[in-house]
């Protein structure tokens, strides 16, 4: 709960205020289908340089370092008017095994799910055999391919790009991804290999409520992707820390379509990570600010951490509606419950109203209980009391329990209104200043009358502006 103090004079102003601070709803309008474009290639060759190239800012994380990058991450792109998916991949190397293996496999999978497949060489060390390998497969493939020569830095790389037409994948387009050097004429190419419409049209369906999976390193999020998804959709290793982009993925659950993103694990503070660790750190701030509800993901079989916590206040501060979902319940013993309750009761104290479920992304267990805790959570998002109902209910309660006296004067709460939703805003219009510890016993009567499980509710306070004597 968060508090906005401000004051109103008279009740021009007043109903004024009531219409400003109507917050406008998101538009839920179906997303077109929009072709799509793989970027592959092998480890550190550029392509998350060349992918914020395309996209015209700075999206995938980028380290002079190779293995960066290690899912498929899917971005929204513009060109001429054509608007198309561009999605960035982990170094592609055949033969690899253990979490290479897996990066190589998101890598094939965004190859064989793509409308059109751009490979990045490195023009500078030219066709390696890893190179050769990619080419022969993208030759068999029934999709267009685009070769981009990238780090042609100057005029004295191209003989080294024209050399590329040897991997039989047609003209090297010899590019600067970190210059931006024939990017333009690159991306004329690219949309005119992509279809007007991707091969699939049921991939890209309309309007997924969206749903960004948080929490601290290695929790289980990709684990819990993968089992909800039903394929290996994000790469999963016993490593903290193997993802760092956000991935979108389009989830069935229930009967209803979902988009998830899972993120990087949040650490204590940004300020602690470095690299493409803050990076991503920020990468996972921007998924939850665009999500409209977030699944905070903890091990309930460890104690509930500082860590845990400060992903959780994060949620909250950001407005949006929060499902806790406790994994590896498959490890948690009678005696551990027990603990775990003390340490919910004394730790979450900010946020009783959360939606809990218990699952296992190992086991599978429950997982499917998500769907119907994600739906109460957003119905209380998107709820709004009607005024007149509000201010009867209101008038009731401070009959009954007015406000505390400050400065030897009581407070008297005049009219409120429901300003907004997503998340639900309450606006109380008052004589005085509310403390602190009546705002939140007024939220916690809202919310045992109303409802809203599942969702922050936000109370701001605007005391009346005394007017000025009129001088005789």
């Amino acid at each position: 709960m968060t508090e906005a103090d401000g004051t109103w004079s008279d009740e021009a102003e007043f109903l004024a205020a009531d219409v400003e601070g109507a917050e406008g709803e998101p538009d839920d309008a179906a997303e077109l289908a929009q072709p799509v474009l793989a970027v592959v290639g092998r480890p550190n060759v550029g392509k998350s340089t060349l992918v914020n190239r395309i996209l015209g800012r700075r999206e995938a994380v980028v380290q002079d370092v190779p293995g960066v990058t290690r899912d498929r991450v899917a971005y929204d792109a513009l060109w001429n008017g054509r608007r198309f998916t561009v999605v960035d991949t982990g170094g592609w190397e055949p033969g690899a095994t253990g979490l290479q293996g897996s990066v190589a496999a998101q890598a094939e999978l965004a190859m064989s799910t793509s409308d059109a497949v751009l490979l990045v060489v490195d023009a500078t060390v030219g066709a390696t055999a890893t190179d050769e390998a990619v080419a022969k497969v993208l030759r068999r493939s029934k999709r267009p391919v685009l070769l981009a020569a990238n780090k042609v830095d100057d005029e004295r790389l191209l003989a080294e790009a024209a050399s590329l037409w040897s991997l039989g994948l047609g003209e090297p387009h010899a590019v600067s991804a970190l210059h931006g050097r024939s990017s333009g004429d690159l991306l004329d190419a690219i949309v005119n290999a992509l279809p007007e419409a991707p091969r699939d049209a049921d991939r890209a369906a309309g309007g997924p409520r969206r749903v960004a999976l948080v929490g601290k390193p290695n929790v289980g999020k990709s684990s819990l992707l993968n089992k909800l998804t039903g394929e290996e959709r994000a790469v999963v290793d016993s490593v903290a820390g193997t993802t760092v982009d956000p991935v979108d993925s389009l989830v069935e659950l229930d009967g209803q379509l979902w988009r998830f993103v899972d993120t990087a694990g949040l650490r204590k503070r940004v300020q602690t990570a470095s690299g493409m660790e803050y990076y991503a750190s920020l990468r996972t701030r921007t998924a939850i600010d665009a999500a409209e509800v977030v699944i905070v993901l903890l091990d309930a079989s460890e104690p509930v951490s500082e860590q845990d916590l400060r992903v959780v206040t994060l949620v909250a501060e950001a407005g949006r509606a929060l499902v806790l979902a406790f994994n590896k319940w498959d490890l948690v013993d009678e005696d551990r419950r027990h603990q775990l309750d003390r340490e919910l009761d004394r730790g979450l104290v900010r946020v009783p109203w959360a939606e809990r479920v218990n699952v296992s992304a190992l086991t599978g267990r429950a997982v499917r209980k998500l769907a119907p805790a994600l739906r109460t959570a957003l119905a209380s998002w998107d709820q709004r009391v009607p005024t007149g109902q509000l201010n009867g209910w209101l008038s009731d309660l401070v009959a009954a329990t007015p406000p505390p006296v400050r400065g030897g004067k009581q407070p008297k709460v005049l009219f409120a209104t429901q300003a907004g939703i997503r998340p639900p805003t309450l606006v109380l219009f008052t004589t005085g200043f509310l403390e602190a510890g009546y705002r939140r016993f007024i939220e916690r009567k809202f919310r045992e009358r109303f409802g809203f499980q599942g969702s922050p509710v936000r109370i701001n306070v605007r005391v009346r502006e005394k007017k000025p004597k009129k001088s005789r």
